[in-house]
Order: C-alpha cells, then sequence, then structure tokens
C-alpha cells in the first residue's frame, strides 16, 4: 500500500517555504504520493451543487485565492526527489487538451517519471463559464474525449486526432512523457459515468468516501462500487485485472474514531491498529494507494501527524 496526503493551494500554509518543506518532508518519511487540487478561479456567487458534503454548499471558504495546480506540481517537483506527483483531480475541460497534454508530459519529464494523472470532469459551472472552457453540460463527453487525446499525443509517434473538440495532425509531440505507455490516469469520481471511464479510459479508479449521493464510504459500499468498475471493463472488453484501485478519505482520524453512515466505525479512524485493520482490509478489496487526511493548520502540526502516522500506523500494515 502506498500513502499520501494532499498540499494546500491557498491560505497560510500556501507558500513556497511551506510547499517545499512539505515535498521534503513526503520524501524524508518515504510517503508514496502527495497531491494539489484544481481551482483556477474562485466564483464570488456560487449555486452549482457540491458533491461532497450533505448541504451542497461549496466546502472551500469564501477565500478566491488558489494557485494553480499544475504549476503547483511543477515548484513540487523540483523540491522532491522520489514522492509521486497527483494531480487530486484536474479537472479536464479546464484547459485546452494540446496545451494541458504538453504540461503533464513536461512535468513527467522534469520530475523523472513521478506524475500521476488524477482527473475529473468537475462540478462548479460558474468555473467553467469564467474559463470559457467547453460547455457544461457536455463535460463527461469532453473529458473522455480529453483523455484520448493525451493519450494519442503521449503515445503515437505521429500523432493525429479529430473530432468535435479538438482536431490535429501533421505534428510533433515530443518529448513524450518518461513513463510508458504514458503517466497513470487515475479517474475520480462515483457516479455511473464516472465509474464507466474508469474502466474503459483510465489506469485506476479513484473515488473520495464523501459523496452522499453516491456512498462510497465503507468498506462494504467500496467493495460493491469496485464490482461494477471490474464489470464495466469486462463489458467494455478490457481485462478487468487491468483496472487499478485508489481511495480518498479525507476523514482520516488517529485520535478518536468517528461513527459512519451504517453507525459503525468510520474506517480509518480509531487507534493506529484499527486504522491498519482498515488498511489491509483495503488492499483486500484491491486497493493500492490511500490519500489521507493529514494536512493541519499549520507546518508544524502539520509534520506532527505525518510523523505519527508513520512511526504508529505506517509500521503496523508492514
Amino acid at each position: 500500500m502506498e500513502f499520501g496526503f494532499g498540499l494546500p493551494t491557498r491560505g497560510p500554509l500556501a507558500t513556497p517555504e511551506n510547499l517545499a518543506a512539505l515535498a521534503g518532508k513526503a520524501d524524508e518519511l518515504g510517503f508514496g504520493f502527495i497531491s494539489v487540487s484544481d481551482h483556477i478561479v474562485i466564483p464570488n456567487s456560487i449555486a452549482s451543487t457540491y458533491p461532497y458534503n450533505e448541504s451542497g454548499e461549496y466546502a472551500g471558504g469564501d477565500a478566491g485565492e488558489c494557485l494553480e495546480q499544475l504549476t503547483t506540481l511543477t515548484f513540487l517537483a523540483a523540491n522532491s526527489t522520489n514522492v509521486r506527483l497527483l494531480t487530486s483531480v484536474m479537472v479536464l475541460p479546464h484547459r485546452p487538451p494540446v496545451l494541458t497534454a504538453k504540461i503533464l508530459s513536461t512535468i513527467d519529464v522534469l520530475s523523472k517519471g513521478r506524475m500521476i494523472l488524477g482527473c475529473g470532469i468537475g462540478w462548479m459551472q460558474e468555473e467553467f463559464e469564467a474559463l470559457g472552457a467547453e460547455p457544461f453540460d457536455q463535460r463527461g463527453a469532453v473529458g473522455d474525449d480529453y483523455l484520448r487525446i493525451f493519450k494519442e499525443l503521449w503515445t503515437s509517434d505521429s500523432p493525429s486526432y479529430d473530432s468535435e473538440y479538438a482536431s490535429f495532425s501533421d505534428i510533433s509531440f515530443n518529448p513524450q512523457p518518461v513513463q510508458k505507455p504514458h503517466p497513470p490516469i487515475w479517474v475520480g469520481g462515483e457516479s455511473p459515468p464516472a465509474l464507466r471511464r474508469a474502466a474503459t479510459l483510465g489506469d485506476t479508479w479513484y473515488p473520495i468516501g464523501a459523496n452522499p449521493r453516491f456512498p462510497v464510504g465503507t468498506l462494504e459500499q467500496y467493495s460493491q462500487y469496485a464490482a461494477r468498475v471490474r464489470r464495466y471493463a469486462e463489458e467494455a472488453g478490457r481485462d478487468p485485472s487491468e483496472v487499478g484501485f485508489a481511495f480518498s478519505a479525507g476523514w482520516y482520524n488517529d485520535q478518536e474514531a468517528a461513527t459512519g453512515s451504517d453507525g459503525n466505525r468510520k474506517p480509518l479512524t480509531g487507534t493506529p491498529q484499527q486504522i491498519a485493520d482498515d488498511v489491509k482490509a483495503y488492499e483486500e478489496l484491491g486497493v493500492s494507494d490511500l490519500m489521507l487526511g493529514l494536512q493541519a493548520p499549520t507546518l508544524e502540526e502539520t509534520f506532527i501527524k505525518l510523523e505519527r502516522f508513520t512511526q504508529n500506523v505506517k509500521t503496523l500494515v508492514g
């Protein structure tokens, strides 16, 4: 099992010094990956429904600041050596596909093959409109098309493509990514279309366990959804064993147990031994990467959480 945690793109922790220190700490402690989220602008008025809480209200607060995701990841690549670099998640329609493929390929080259593309299709219509992106109601088709474009550019010696959203031919796209055939593609989302996207176009399904409409927060729920991903892969003519599994559990808590939606202890909360047992249970379901909520208000507090997890939980996992 590989473990990762998110780095901030806003607030007092999102400074060059702090981000570099966090990336270095991830290397020092042997974390598998670090991630940053994706917003380019934050509209002042948001009517779109946020999918990851019961209220549907945007959980990012009213502060409009946010560092750009891919630029931040490039900075983190330069301030780390071994830890992998995850976009968690990049909103596919936010950026033009050919340019985005080049930026991602460049990060993979400069990081010597540490780039992971975590991706989704977004939820905030107001941000799409501010960016001049493709229409919000077409975002599923756009996201699928962009992933096909990325793969064509990353793998073909003479890339060409023609669709409603992009058309190119007679071009050179070098350097291609270091990782072959391309950087791992982790598809986020919990809805049926997201599961199909992961099963047909992704390397790994990467859900968040906090979506009340499509709940995957318990081990049983995750297992049921993972079975659907495998079934969709088989229906698409793909070997289900080719699809990997990851999970994002922002509620991680090694100080006290929380109660889940089923009335039982929420996975990845409680004592270190309980959490280690949960990790092993996820491994048995096929999960190979866990994103954990280890960020704290200050750099010192975050370091304490990272070290406590490494010393008290990771050692029990083996």
